[in-house]
């Protein structure tokens, strides 16, 4: 079925014809134009202070940040983490170009296997896009080289994430995705801390759907 013949049932559906012509023109130039909304002072601030505002969020929502000088310490941050949380060296990578050229033979404990994750997967390694420090927020793109299921099956996710691709707010993320990939992907998810949810007596449940721990390995430059 095609994308016309299900927008023709919903209009019929709705007893609605095709747009007038002036509602038309306004919704694609609304497309075109990408309105800009309120922009909240606390991201206004230099590079610098806002990678230290998005650390601080992310802590504060439940997550953890590793800061590492380049792509060569990330190998040995991650086995780190994972030995700290006591959780094994298997881990299903993302098929990104940035995460393959780490050299991550240097731990050879380490196991790696790229693609999507499985509901059996214990630990993903995701690429991030972008942070967004007025909340510690993550904006996750979906991709042949970056899967969603990295962002939803294993029990804890670890992203790396360069400092240069963090901005202040929501809108400078959006500005960044639109511009680097030229038009929407089909899923943009944006992660605040691991997932969780206080739906049962207002008790705090962390990996309700979704990771139960987010990781963030910085790398600085």
């Amino acid at each position: 079925m095609s994308r016309q013949t299900i927008l023709t049932a919903i209009r019929r559906g709705l007893k609605r014809g095709p747009l007038p012509a002036d509602q038309m023109a306004m919704l694609r130039g609304r497309l075109t134009q990408h309105p800009r909304h309120l922009i909240p002072a606390r991201s206004h601030l230099p590079h610098p202070e806002q990678v230290d505002l998005f650390t601080r969020n992310v802590e504060k929502e439940f997550g953890s940040v590793a800061h590492v000088p380049d792509m060569n310490a990330v190998p040995g941050a991650v086995t780190d983490y994972l030995a700290a949380q006591n959780l094994p060296g298997s881990v299903i990578m993302a098929p990104h170009p940035e995460l393959q050229a780490i050299p991550w033979s240097v731990r050879p404990l380490l196991e790696i296997r790229e693609g999507r994750a499985q509901g059996t997967d214990a630990v993903s390694v995701q690429h991030g896009f972008a942070g967004i420090a007025e909340t510690g927020t993550l904006m996750l793109p979906s991709a042949p080289e970056r899967p969603v299921t990295l962002n939803l099956l294993a029990e804890t996710e670890i992203v790396v994430l360069r400092t240069s691709a963090i901005v202040g707010a929501y809108e400078e993320a959006w500005d960044r995705l639109r511009t680097e990939l030229g038009a929407m992907p089909r899923n943009v998810m944006l992660i605040t801390g691991p997932s969780r949810s206080a739906d049962i007596e207002q008790t705090l449940e962390l990996g309700a759907h979704g990771p139960r721990r987010l990781h963030i390995v910085l790398v600085e430059g």
